[in-house]
Order: structure tokens, then sequence, then C-alpha cells
């Protein structure tokens, strides 16, 4: 759905009104992009900014409907329209005048273009603006991916490059650079580049030899190898954030905070939660459920448990000594990991 706007928005079918739900931040700064951009080459660079949670809607609508200068449309961003989301009454930092918008989006002005931004996870269908709402403007629904469009997409965006990205490379990727739309279309667009026009496939050795690792994604690898028993890996990736400067005790918080998160969703798995279900309830990526789910069987929750605890005597540890820090974390990567499968 929302490429086919996007499509429409290139071929300069601007529609007056749209809402932007949800809080994947891609979605919602590209389609603003290419707002921006289309009217541009149009000669149309009239732009304003507001904050729905600084000022009234009403003016939006003033700006909306005062006739620009310099072109014949001007682009009007109103980020979050927090007045279309259930809120506790007394709560709201500003009060809205409804009806005026009501009526107004009966009849939007055509020489102007706005965007309400919604950066919330769903509205109160029970509202009257909400219904008008979808009902009057083009909705854009900008939420995160399932790990089976996340795929998808990542093919889609390598193939826009002109390049062929298989299934087992988008998985790859996603292990390296992780879950950020934003993030994982600048690698695409990175190696695509690097490719140009003698090779068409994105491999995994490339991805692995051209992707910038972030540190929550190092410090999963350490820990699935730590709990796998795999010391040699587990140490290089240690081994590797040393020489970034990453200090002892933030990795070791970074480790105790993977794990908490792997219990949480076997609690929630062993409660009869599907995925989707635990990433809403965790506030999680459904891919980092996902994950964790398909690897379930091969360790225990009594075994995470102890690691947890081994992981808050290292964090005293690493609080209270004044030298050789990193050797504190070395030795309980070295004393441990071996004796993971025997534990699981």
């Amino acid at each position: 759905m929302i490429t086919s706007i996007w499509k429409s928005i290139r071929a300069d079918k601007i529609d007056p009104v749209y809402l932007i739900v949800g809080s994947e931040s891609y979605f919602i700064t590209k389609t603003i992009e290419l707002l921006k951009a289309q009217m541009a080459e149009a000669g149309e660079t009239d732009v304003s900014n507001f904050d729905l949670d600084e000022v009234p809607v009403g003016h939006v609508l003033e700006e909306a409907d005062t006739i620009p200068f310099f072109s014949d449309r001007k682009l009007i961003i109103a980020r979050n329209a927090s007045f279309l989301k259930a809120a506790e009454r007394g709560k709201e930092k500003i009060n809205h005048d409804l009806k005026s918008l009501e009526a107004w989006l009966e009849n939007p002005p055509t020489t102007s273009v706005t965007v309400f931004v919604a950066p919330y996870e769903k509205l109160d269908e029970r509202k009257k603006i909400v219904k008008l709402m979808k009902k009057n403007v083009v909705l854009i629904e900008a939420k995160s991916l399932q790990p089976h469009e996340l795929e998808s997409w990542i093919a889609h965006e390598a193939k826009s490059h002109g390049k062929l990205l298989e299934r087992q490379s988008a998985q790859k990727l996603i292990e390296m650079a992780g879950t950020n739309l934003t993030l994982l279309a600048s690698e695409i667009e990175k190696m695509s580049l690097y490719l140009g026009s003698e090779q068409e496939e994105i491999t995994e050795t490339l991805i692995e030899d051209m992707t910038a690792r972030t540190l929550e994604q190092d410090a999963f690898k350490m820990l699935q190898a730590y709990l796998d028993g795999d010391v040699e890996s587990a140490l290089s990736v240690y081994y590797d954030l040393l020489r970034q400067k990453e200090e002892p005790v933030a990795l070791a918080a970074l480790l105790s905070s993977q794990i908490r998160f792997m219990v949480h969703v076997y609690y929630l798995q062993k409660k009869g939660y599907h995925a989707q279900q635990i990433s809403k309830q965790l506030k999680a990526h459904p891919y980092r459920v996902k994950l964790l789910v398909e690897r379930r069987r091969q360790i225990s929750e009594t075994r995470l448990l102890q690691v947890l605890g081994d992981l808050a005597d290292i964090d005293l540890q690493l609080k209270t000594v004044s030298s050789n820090r990193e050797r504190v974390l070395e030795f309980f990567l070295m004393k441990r990991a071996g004796h993971a499968k025997q534990l699981s």
C-alpha cells in the first residue's frame, strides 16, 4: 500500500491531506522527503513545520488556508497529532479545536499539502476526528515490519538499486546491522555503489566485509557464542570490542540486558503467547523476538538465570577493582562458556 502511494507522489498525483500512523521513522521520513522532492521539481519549496504537542491545530489550519506567495502549493508538516490517540482527561498538553479541524477536512484547500504525523501504534477508533481523518485523507501506515515482510523489503530495496539479495543474505544483513530500516537502506545503498554495474548480487561475504556492526549486535553475537560454549568466537568478539575502546562495565550491562530480554521472551512463550504478541508486549521488533523463539530449545531458563546471576557478580567486581577490568570479563567468558551445553 505505501509503495503505491509513493508511486503516485512520484507521478505528481499528490493529495491535499495525508495522515501517517505508526512509529517506523523510515516510512515517515521517506514519505516527507518524497513529497518535498516532487514538489521541488515543480518549483514548490515552501515548507512549514508544526509540533502539535506545542501549538494548537488551529495554527496548522490557518497556515494551510493561507495562499502561498512564491509557489502554487506549499507543504505543511504537522507532527505529534496526539489528539488522534486515546488520552487521559486532563493530561492533554494543548487544547485543540477539533470542531474546526472536522469542518476543514470536509473541504481542504488545494493550495497546500498537509501531512499529519501520528507516531503511535494505534489511534482511538471511537473518536469522530479519527473516523473523519480515515474517510477524507490518504492514510499511510508506518508500522514495524514483520519478519517475513522485513526480508522482502530488503530484497525490494536492493532491487531498486539494480541488485539481487537472496533471503539468506538478507538474514545475514539483519543479523549484522539490526532491524532499523534507515540503517539497512543505507547499508544496501553503500554496497550497491561499491559493486557498481559489474556485479549484480549482494552476497553474504560482501555483507560480512562491509556492514557496519552495531554495539548491540556485537553483544548479542558474543552472548550467543558464550551460551553455545564457543569460547573462541566469544573472545574474538570481546577483543574486537575492546579494540574499539568499549568499557567492560558497559559490555557486562549489555549482556545482562540481553539475557533479561531472553527470559521475558521465553516466559511469555511458555504462557502461550506467539511471537507477534510477545513483540507487542515487550515493545520489541518482531524479528528480534523471532530469532529468540527459533533458538528456544538451545538454552534453558535455569541456565539463563544462572548466567544473569554470574553477570551480577561480574558487575560488582568490575566496579570495585581498580585495574585489569578487561581480564574480569575475559575470565568470565573463558571459565563458563565451555560448560554451557552441559547445563542447558
